[in-house]
């Protein structure tokens, strides 16, 4: 069942393809969490050039499928929908620990939850997984910028 479907999640973060890394959003409590949820494909642009005999989805694209989910539930925490004008940029990333990597056929299941938000300051913690199993964790604070 999806809670916000790929056409909705495009009215809160500005990213388009090839660098919409979040697929559908499954639960949302707003205030608290988020899971969304990023299938895996052979044909992402990536792939041909990150270890193309062995494709492996980079983790850096995986701390941003995070963020973007994180910022479809900032926004929502908000009852705010962003502008053209609206920004949401890294601040910080911390304690990131990649466990497994991710390949074609993964289905990439994206939470976070809000650790704390000042002012227009937000951070998350998050936790990517893939079978149950953690892919990657971390820590980030994103600024919104209106």
């Amino acid at each position: 069942m999806s809670i916000i479907d790929i056409n909705e999640i495009k009215k809160y973060i500005p990213h388009r393809y090839p660098f919409l890394l979040v697929d559908r959003i499954i639960e949302l409590e707003v205030g608290k969490r988020v899971v969304g949820l990023k299938n895996v494909t052979v044909n992402e642009p990536f792939f041909p050039g990150h270890f193309p005999h062995s494709p492996v989805m980079p983790g850096v694209l995986i701390i941003e499928a995070l963020a973007q989910a994180a910022a479809v539930l900032a926004f929502k925490t908000e009852g705010t929908v962003p502008d053209e004008n609206s920004m949401v940029y890294f601040a910080s990333v911390d304690n990131v620990r990649f466990k497994r990597p991710v390949v074609p056929g993964d289905q990439l299941i994206l939470e976070a939850e809000i650790v704390r938000t000042i002012r227009n300051i937000w951070k998350f913690k998050a936790v990517a997984r893939v079978e149950g199993e953690v892919a990657t964790e971390a820590e980030f604070m994103c600024a919104i910028k209106r």
